[in-house]
C-alpha cells in the first residue's frame, strides 16, 4: 500500500532548520508500506521494510528528514545494498538514495575535480572517468554500490582507496537539517573505515562527493596480476581505460555476479597485525603472505587464512564460500541472514583457533 506524505511549507523549514533555503511549493513524498528488500540488497535476502521511500532529489531528502523526525522510528539510508546483510525485517523507515549526476567543478591542465551525487552508481563514475582519461580510480572498477556510500567504507582495491582522491563531501546533519562540508582529513579515513562508521554513524546523510583526478598518466599496476592481465590485452598504450578493462576481467573471473549468485563481495576485512605477531605465525605457517601497511604493521590475506582452515569452496545448506575467492560468502539459494551469520561465525572461530586472529566483518549486519 502506498501512502502520501505531504511536505510542510517554507515556514516549517525556516523555523526548524535555519540554514535551509527551501521553496514554498507543496510536494508529495511517496512512502510505501511492507516492501520486500530482496531487490535492494546484493545478498538477495528476502526481508521487508515497514516503510520504504525512494529519494530522488534534494527536496526529497528534506522531506525524508521531516518524515523520520515526526515518526520517531528507526531509519536506514540505503545506497546500492552491496555491503549489507539483513538478518530480519526492518521495522522502521528505509530511504533509498537515487539522486544522480556527475559535474566538473574545477579543471586545469593537470587535474580535474568532479562533484558527484550520492545516488550515482560507483562503477558508472569509474567508467565515465576512464573514458575521459581522468585517472585515479580505475583500480576501483566493478566495486558495487553508490558514490554516497563509498566514503563510509573508504572503498579500496588493487592498491587504491577512495581517500587517495576524495577532496571533500557534502552531508546533511540528520538532527538539525544543516549541510556540512567534510574535507578529506575530517573523514578520519583508515582501512575500510571512516568517521561515518564510528563517531558519526547514523548522524549524517551524504549527498555528494568531490574527487580530484589526474589528467596525467599516473597509474598503479604493480598490485596482484594487473600487469599480466594488461599484457594479455596487447594494447599499444597504457591508459585508465585499459587498466579498467584488465581489472574488470580479473574481477569477473574471481568474483560472483550478484545478479546470478547473492553476495556482498568481501565479507571479511584483511586483518592487520604487528610484525612480531606475523613472525610468530610465520614460524608455524611459512606459506603465510603479508603486505606492508601503515605504522609498521602488516596486512594478511583473510582469504588465505580461511583456506588454510579448510573453508575453500565449502558449502553448508544454502551458504558457502565462493569457489574462486574464499573471502566472498554466497547465498546459493534462499538463505536467510541468520544462516549467513552462522556460517561466517564458524569461519571466524576456525581462524581464531588456528592463528589467534579475530576476523572482522566488512559487511554491515542489520
Amino acid at each position: 500500500m502506498d501512502i502520501l506524505f505531504v511536505k510542510n511549507t517554507y515556514s516549517f523549514w525556516i523555523n526548524h532548520f535555519d540554514s535551509i533555503i527551501f521553496d514554498s511549493k507543496l510536494t508529495e513524498l511517496i512512502v510505501k508500506e511492507n516492501i520486500s528488500l530482496k531487490a535492494f540488497n546484493t545478498f538477495g535476502i528476502d526481508v521487508k521494510a515497514r516503510y520504504f521511500v525512494e529519494i530522488n532529489s534534494e527536496k526529497d531528502i528534506f522531506s525524508f528528514l521531516k518524515f523520520i523526525k515526526e515518526s520517531e522510528k528507526e531509519f536506514l539510508i540505503l545506497g546500492g545494498g552491496s555491503n549489507i546483510l539483513f538478518s530480519k525485517n526492518f521495522e522502521g523507515i528505509v530511504g533509498k538514495i537515487n539522486n544522480k549526476g556527475i559535474r566538473i567543478c574545477k579543471e586545469d591542465d593537470n587535474y580535474v575535480q568532479l562533484k558527484v551525487k550520492a545516488g550515482e552508481e560507483w562503477d558508472n563514475l569509474v567508467d565515465f572517468c576512464a573514458n575521459n582519461n581522468f585517472n585515479g580510480i580505475e583500480n576501483l572498477s566493478m566495486i558495487p554500490g553508490t558514490c554516497g556510500a563509498a566514503p563510509i567504507q573508504n572503498i579500496g582495491a588493487y592498491g587504491t582507496e577512495l581517500k587517495d582522491v576524495l577532496v571533500e563531501l557534502e552531508a546533511i546533519d540528520i538532527e538539525s537539517g544543516k549541510t556540512k562540508i567534510f574535507h578529506n582529513n575530517d573523514c578520519e579515513f583508515s582501512y575500510r573505515n571512516s568517521i561515518f562508521k564510528n563517531k558519526l554513524k547514523g548522524k549524517f546523510l551524504i549527498t555528494s562527493i568531490t574527487l580530484e583526478l589526474s589528467k596525467k598518466p599516473i597509474f598503479k599496476i604493480d598490485y596482484g596480476t594487473i600487469k599480466e592481465e594488461i599484457k594479455e590485452l596487447n594494447e599499444q598504450r597504457l591508459s585508465a581505460k585499459v587498466i579498467r578493462t584488465a581489472i574488470c576481467n580479473i574481477r569477473r573471473r574471481k568474483l560472483p555476479d550478484p545478479l546470478e549468485i547473492g553476495n556482498a563481495g568481501s565479507f571479511f576485512k584483511n586483518p592487520i597485525v604487528s610484525d612480531l605477531m606475523f613472525q610468530e605465525i610465520e614460524e608455524s605457517f611459512p606459506e603465510i603472505k603479508s603486505f606492508s601497511h601503515e605504522n609498521n604493521t602488516l596486512k594478511l590475506s583473510a582469504a588465505q587464512l580461511i583456506e588454510l582452515c579448510g573453508w575453500k569452496d565449502k558449502k553448508i545448506g544454502n551458504v558457502g564460500t565462493y569457489a574462486n575467492q574464499s573471502l566472498v560468502l554466497v547465498n546459493y539459494r534462499n538463505a536467510s541472514g541468520e544462516e549467513i551469520i552462522l556460517f561466517a561465525n564458524m569461519i571466524k572461530q576456525s581462524v581464531f583457533k588456528k592463528f589467534g586472529i579475530k576476523l572482522e566483518n566488512e559487511v554491515n549486519q542489520i
